[in-house]
């Protein structure tokens, strides 16, 4: 079976179009005969039409609870982005690799990879769990059938580490999210005769007012963490569309709005506000014109967040593989670590390669010091789990 250096798994990885709209299946399966081919057996836990799959193995024994090390295999889309090369054929220069998933999270994901023939060889005293999930990027959907099947197990990872980027410090708090999509209907009629129709834009508009207006009362009354480059609870308003004419009152509108809440931050107040609001101020008017107006709130998805407690058995573990003591941070953006954290009990920390601040972009990179760094740390947890169990 073929060795890989991290950098070489990294450029196989990103060759693979996973954009979170097609299928994993290529590189699951890819990952699935690597490791085998070094003696690591792996399960895949199938979406529900069978289109994508979540890739678990572990590498020593089996009857005890070890670390996971997990990722998610899918990426966003490249589409509208100005690359200036091919984003799915890695391509490095000055000390950086380019391509999309190179930071989010691939990078993690190769170096995992690429050490897993010397954890197979080193006779673990403590195993060592991989998980890779899919949909990651579309709301955390994936992995939550991989929850299940872990909840199912004998024994439970003893603790487990989110490989997002965090340029490879100890993160163990992180937002939550929940994300909404809201349809209007109304009653459409000749611009000229406003009060004869039901305009669903201008009432989308006007929910669309209290939902800033409710972040601009996070913002200036909190609660808030200073820890966070974003200390407080946010709220925002995305796509937004409806009408066909601006001499035809619009019959629907609709629009999308999300929020990152701080882990301690209870979401579903706010959350009812907006229903409340719509339902109370909002529909009563609209029904006086039109009775089939409507509002219909859509869950598009959601994800709990990440509060691990800073003196917590795996932030000190994560701490002692980089020899770091510094404080562990924390991060706006969300990840499945919560989920692993509240579904199943798993203790959890986020660390990774790369920065958050080149996910998503074009030219998407990962500085090869940083992946050169996350080579260091699965050196030293490969020393540690050869270690007798405590």
């Amino acid at each position: 079976m073929q060795r890989y250096s991290s950098l070489a798994m990294l450029e196989r990885l990103v060759g693979f179009d996973t954009v979170s709209h097609r299928s994993n299946l290529e590189l699951i399966h890819f990952v699935r005969d690597y490791l085998a081919g070094w003696g690591i057996s792996s399960q895949l836990i199938r979406s529900e039409d069978g289109g994508k799959a979540n890739l678990y193995a572990t590498i020593g024994p089996a009857d005890r609870g070890g670390v996971m090390l997990a990722g998610h295999t899918d990426v966003v889309p490249v589409d509208g982005q100005a690359w200036s090369g091919a984003p799915f054929r890695l391509q490095v220069r000055e000390q950086r690799a380019y391509g999309r998933g190179s930071a989010d999270m691939k990078g993690f994901i190769a170096a995992v990879l690429a050490a897993a023939p010397d954890f197979a060889a080193a006779r673990l005293r403590t195993p060592l769990h991989i998980a890779l999930s899919y949909d990651e990027e579309i709301g955390c959907i994936g992995v939550r059938r991989l929850l299940n099947v872990l909840g199912g197990l004998p024994t439970l990872p003893r603790m487990a580490i989110v490989g997002e980027p965090t340029l490879m410090r100890v993160v163990a708090a992180h937002k939550g999210k929940l994300a909404y999509h809201v349809r209007l209907r109304g009653k459409a009629g000749h611009s000229s005769l406003p009060q004869a129709g039901v305009n669903a834009v201008e009432y989308a508009a006007e929910l669309i007012v209290f939902i800033r207006q409710l972040a601009r009362r996070r913002a200036t009354e909190g609660p808030f963490d200073p820890l966070y480059p974003a200390p407080h609870t946010t709220l925002h308003v995305g796509a937004m569309r409806g009408g066909t004419a601006l001499n035809i009152i619009p019959e629907h509108g609709e629009f999308e709005f999300e929020i990152r809440h701080l882990p301690e931050d209870e979401p579903q107040t706010l959350l009812a506000a907006i229903m409340d609001f719509a339902r109370q101020q909002l529909l009563p008017a609209m029904r006086a014109v039109a009775p089939d107006a409507d509002i219909v709130f859509t869950e598009r998805s959601a994800y709990p967040g990440l509060l691990t407690a800073p003196d917590a058995e795996v932030v000190r573990f994560a701490q002692s593989l980089l020899g770091d003591a510094r404080a562990p941070a924390k991060v706006s953006f969300g990840t499945e670590a919560g989920l692993f954290s509240q579904q199943v009990g798993i203790p959890t920390v986020v660390l990774g390669p790369g920065s958050i601040t080149q996910a998503h972009q074009p030219d998407e990179w990962l500085a090869l010091e940083q992946l050169s760094a996350c080579d260091t740390l699965l050196d030293a947890l490969r020393r540690r789990l050869s270690e007798p169990a405590p």
